[in-house]
């Protein structure tokens, strides 16, 4: 069996002394010690050397496989990863906007209504005070009539408390414009049409 220096078993193997030295470590490599001085044997280590070589290309393989495999899995929940914290954001905004929405409409109605007990039940005190101060840019709502019956309220305020939608609110509006001058149950002054909703039912003109 003939033997090699480390040295020499490097540069027969095309590798470096410190290789040599490690797939003597691993075994792959049969290790003679004579004198003190390590030597390879040369027919040994060339069989078990060209198997390893080929167990290596192959484990090098399989490994650059699996990495491709993994950067695509990887590639994969990053975008999905983005695409639920984007949709996860856009669900807060239209949250926030629905909520906003909600608030600013019962805020109206509220006001509205407080409007309307107001003037209903201070107008004992003075009513000509109450309709100035509803003229007024701050009023809170000009559309509450003054008058001996101070149930009346505008149609416009009255179709904002039911919350209709924009196409069915302008039907309903036809209806009642055509009607404004001959039905008892309306009233129209400049221009706007009030309702008393306390003394009459419009079931009839909301269908």
């Amino acid at each position: 069996m003939k033997k090699m220096t480390i040295a020499d078993a490097a540069e027969y193997f095309n590798v470096s002394k410190e290789a040599i030295h490690n797939r003597i470590r691993r075994g792959s490599l049969d290790c003679i010690v004579d004198n003190g001085v390590k030597y390879v044997a040369v027919e040994s280590a060339k069989n078990n050397t060209a198997t390893n070589t080929v167990n290596d290309t192959r484990y090098t393989l399989y490994i650059e496989q699996e990495n491709d495999r993994l950067r695509e899995k990887v590639d994969v929940l990053e975008k999905e990863t983005s695409r639920l914290r984007d949709q996860r954001e856009q669900m807060l905004i239209d949250e926030r906007i629905k909520v906003e929405q909600i608030y600013k409409e019962r805020d109206t109605q509220l006001r509205n209504v407080l409007h309307v007990v107001a003037t209903k039940f201070l107008s004992h005190v003075n009513t000509d005070t109450v309709m100035q101060e509803a003229e007024t840019p701050d009023a809170i709502n000009a559309d509450v009539v003054d008058s001996e019956i101070d149930e009346w309220v505008s149609l416009k305020s009255f179709l904002k408390l039911k919350r209709y939608k924009e196409k069915e609110n302008k039907k309903i509006k036809k209806r009642f414009e055509a009607l404004g001058e001959t039905d008892i149950r309306l009233s129209v002054r400049e221009g706007k049409i009030f309702l008393n909703p306390s003394e009459y039912d419009y079931s009839d003109l909301l269908r």
